[in-house]
């Protein structure tokens, strides 16, 4: 059964992997120039998970990327690119609520090994999902 919260308070947002230590320096830099414009929360969180619990289906692992989602439409991996850009360039209120993004993790994921990994996962990987 779906989460029954309401997103439009919340959009635009990012959900990221802040169990990867690339990850979060990467929604760090997306909150930086973001401005406070975008929340940016992460999959394991526990407001992540109702977030995640609005968007995607049951057995769906949204994990494997990151997500920009927006008014009714969820951006996840190479197609967030653009979207989430745009958005970052576009003049709107400072919202109030902002998360801390962790930044620890094991030292595997600070490897040059990783850094490919991750980036090549960004590429690979691009879907879009209709929110209803």
């Amino acid at each position: 059964m779906k989460n029954h919260m309401d997103l439009t308070g919340i959009l635009p947002l990012v959900i990221y992997d802040d169990k990867c230590y690339l990850c979060a320096k990467f929604a760090k830099i997306v909150s930086i120039f973001a401005r406070k414009k975008i929340l940016v929360v992460g999959h394991y969180t526990d407001f992540g998970m109702k977030i995640k619990a609005k968007i995607f289906s049951d057995n769906y692992d949204s994990t494997k990327m990151f997500w920009f989602v927006s008014d009714k439409t969820a951006y996840g991996g190479r197609a967030a690119i653009l979207p989430l850009i745009s958005s970052i360039l576009k003049p709107k209120i400072k919202r109030s609520i902002q998360y801390e993004i962790p930044t620890s993790c094991g030292t595997d994921c600070k490897t040059p090994k990783a850094v490919f990994l991750r980036t090549k996962s960004l590429f690979s990987n691009s879907e879009i999902i209709m929110i209803k």
